[in-house]
């Protein structure tokens, strides 16, 4: 017989909540990050985007690092990182993403307590990774692979490169608009001039040209979703109008609706917030790990349980590396809910694992601690 929880339990377990639509807003929202100095070889996430690669990339050894570089077919510079994936034996261990100029690396992953002992990162990779094969993920493209050999981990860290080739003549979506292509010259020239302000920085001299870009040619939909992450630090009801335009223009085009979602989801409207996940999980039925968390969240909060519970393991699966730290507690409410209180107990517990000391770590803690007490109560019963 299930037990139910009582109101401050409930309180504990529901105020992950919150912090699960910041999270899913900051995964899916973010310009690329700058250059950053990191202090830890296993510090990807933390770093940026990009501030990784500038600093692994110059260590020119094997064992301590694998890189790689990534071509998308048809297109020579790319506005958004990519993601690249590790899969042994058909599970997902780690992930990265490219850079602006597609390189990309891969750290060890998590290494067990005696390889950690051993301090041989040169170990821990031909353990955790040779034979493995990387791929990467885009909508409306399919990857090649590229194998991890003892080579690589023993003598040359460089895999290669990994090509993205169109899927021609799917009904998919696609992460880049057919509209770009048929933009007039100059309508792409102030499009791609944006792009390079982007990256020096120089985020407001980027909108302009993008606006440029958009009045020249309105239907312009990549323009329209770059102006409208650019808006969405001074203005969310501008950026969400240029998000809408974006999916008017291409509704092809994935991109928009990711976006939507999250601005649905930050202002509660859990079912608009559904509508546009799964509208984008129609374009893209691979998803990506922020896609699937941004729909358990809202199926979630509309009383979806069963499908909240599917789209959380889906992203927690792909998520090896825990970009998205609050998708596995979400998972361990929807389980306590539903009265598997050791499923819930064991997911909070890993999570203890990967999560910095401080606010986050304490309120699992506590957590777990009130879960406990009350299967424990429900024993002596």
């Amino acid at each position: 017989m299930r037990t139910r929880f009582s109101v401050s339990v409930l309180v504990f377990l529901f105020s992950i909540l919150t912090l699960g639509v910041e999270v899913f807003g900051q995964g899916m929202s973010s310009t690329p990050a700058p250059p950053s100095t990191i202090t830890r070889p296993d510090s990807i996430q933390d770093s940026g985007t990009y501030g990784y690669w500038t600093q692994m990339s110059g260590q020119g050894r094997a064992g301590g690092v694998l890189l790689g570089k990534l071509a998308v077919e048809g297109e020579t510079l790319l506005w958004e990182p990519v993601l690249v994936s590790v899969d042994c034996g058909g599970t997902v261990v780690y992930t990265t993403r490219t850079d602006p100029n597609g390189n990309f690396a891969i750290a060890p992953a998590p290494a067990p307590a005696s390889l950690h002992q051993q301090g041989d990162t040169k170990r821990q990779m031909e353990t955790q990774y040779e034979g493995c094969r990387v791929q990467a993920a885009l909508a409306g493209f399919r990857s090649d692979a590229l194998t991890i050999t003892q080579h690589n981990l023993e003598d040359d860290p460089n895999l290669g490169t990994l090509t993205l080739s169109r899927q021609e003549g799917r009904a998919e979506g696609t992460a880049f608009s057919s509209t770009t292509a048929s933009a007039p010259p100059n309508a792409r020239k102030f499009f791609d001039r944006a792009r390079t302000e982007l990256l020096e920085q120089r985020p407001d001299k980027a909108e302009r040209d993008l606006e440029k870009a958009v009045q020249i040619y309105p239907g312009f939909a990549e323009a329209w979703f770059e102006m409208g992450k650019l808006q969405l630090a001074s203005s969310a009801p501008e950026a969400r109008s240029s998000f809408a335009k974006a999916a008017a223009a291409d509704p092809k085009f994935v991109s928009p609706y990711e976006q939507l979602a999250v601005l649905d989801a930050q202002d509660q409207k859990w079912q608009d917030a559904a509508n546009e996940s799964s509208r984008a999980l129609q374009l893209n039925p691979a998803g990506t790990s922020q896609l699937w968390f941004g729909d358990a969240l809202a199926n979630f909060h509309l009383g979806h349980t069963d499908l909240a519970e599917a789209s959380a393991l889906k992203s927690l699966a792909m998520d090896p590396v825990h970009t998205i730290p609050n998708d596995e507690q979400l998972l361990a409410v929807i389980l306590a809910l539903k009265g598997d209180y050791a499923g819930a107990l064991k997911h909070l517990r890993n999570c203890l694992t990967y999560l910095p000391s401080g606010s986050s770590a304490d309120l699992v803690k506590q957590q777990i601690a009130q879960l406990e007490q009350r299967v424990g109560a429900a024993k002596e019963k």
